[in-house]
């Protein structure tokens, strides 16, 4: 169970810093601050759903595509997410080519680099209690 709530954790917190890092450098999105949070639940709970089912369908039907799902899933779940919540705005072609790639990347990178972070973070603070 601690497992679990680690791992949603550290999806939550990677799709926040997908969609802060897209909206720090797109002009053409925005994200309300009241709705934040909203926005990152919907996000991370459209993209855990889409991501097994677009590589399902994928590895199936286009095996070719199989690499491409993680960006497809990311561009369905900002399309969704934007359509439930009036706390994000993604405007223009471009804009949605570019936070798609930009929130795809950002989130593989936190959910690789977080938990060593928080590892590295737990041992410092383990090794701080032995020495004190």
């Amino acid at each position: 169970m601690i497992r679990f709530l680690i791992r949603l954790a550290i999806f939550l917190a990677s799709a926040a810093i997908g969609l802060l890092v897209a909206k720090a450098v797109l002009d053409g999105m925005s994200i309300d601050a009241t709705s934040f949070i909203t926005v990152v639940v919907i996000f991370a709970v459209l993209q855990s759903i889409l991501s097994p089912f677009f590589a399902k369908v994928t590895a199936r039907n286009a095996p070719a595509l199989l690499g491409a799902t993680g960006l497809i899933s990311t561009f369905v779940a900002l399309l969704v997410a934007d359509l439930i919540s009036d706390g994000l705005t993604i405007d223009g072609v471009d804009t949605w080519v570019f936070a798609t790639l930009i929130v795809w990347i950002t989130t593989m990178l936190a959910t690789l680099l977080l938990p060593i972070i928080l590892v590295k973070m737990g041992v410092e603070n383990a090794r701080e209690r032995r020495n004190d």
